[in-house]
């Protein structure tokens, strides 16, 4: 079993915590992880990818060669029209419809989200509104991961538990929004 999966999003979107609850689910299951970041110029806005390989067995790289990407995991339209190019025939694009226009020339975001629908297996989310129904705009990235879910070689409870973890230290409240969250992406998804 082999799940390799880009990330894609703009810096402040929570990129590196989605990397960090797939890949702390897939350890707690003892699959083998590896996971490199590119922030680029996180900071204002720009670009931020990160790999995350899956395997139960040993993996000698962190990086995903073109054509082989199990999944692309979007924080944002563009961003995973952006790496395209990594996503294998049998890959899916998953990405939130929500675009963050940091350039000028922003494409037309319905002809980002026309191209995205027409590939074979697509997932469009509107992973703001349901962050929001789940009680924290902040939480879009764990819609994200509860999107992916269906597709990942990890038990849901095996996530769950990585998200408790992961916000364990801000309460109660947060943990259990971003739990709400994790499942409305799962439902949206299915």
């Amino acid at each position: 079993m082999k799940c390799d999966i880009v990330l894609a999003g703009v810096g402040g979107q929570g990129v590196l915590s989605l990397a960090a609850a797939i890949a702390s689910g897939a350890m707690e299951e003892k699959l083998f992880v590896k996971q490199a970041e590119v922030h680029g110029m996180a900071q204002r806005g720009g670009a931020v990818m990160a790999t995350l390989r899956l395997s139960d067995r040993e993996i000698a790289s962190d990086l995903i060669p073109r054509g082989t990407a199990s999944m692309i995991l979007s924080m944002e339209p563009m961003e995973g029209l952006r790496y395209l190019a990594y996503l294998s025939l049998e890959g899916k694009l998953i990405t939130s419809s929500n675009p963050v226009r940091n350039v000028p020339d922003y494409p037309d975001l319905d002809d980002l989200l026309s191209r995205i629908r027409a590939l074979p297996g697509a997932i469009v989310v509107d992973a703001e509104k349901l962050a929001r129904q789940a009680g924290s705009a902040r939480a879009t990235n764990m819609v994200m991961v509860g999107a992916a879910m269906p597709l990942l070689p990890i038990r849901v409870e095996t996530i769950e538990n990585a998200v408790r973890t992961i916000f364990a230290s801000k309460g109660d409240e947060i943990v259990n929004v971003n739990l709400r969250a994790l499942h409305a992406g799962r439902q949206a998804a299915q």
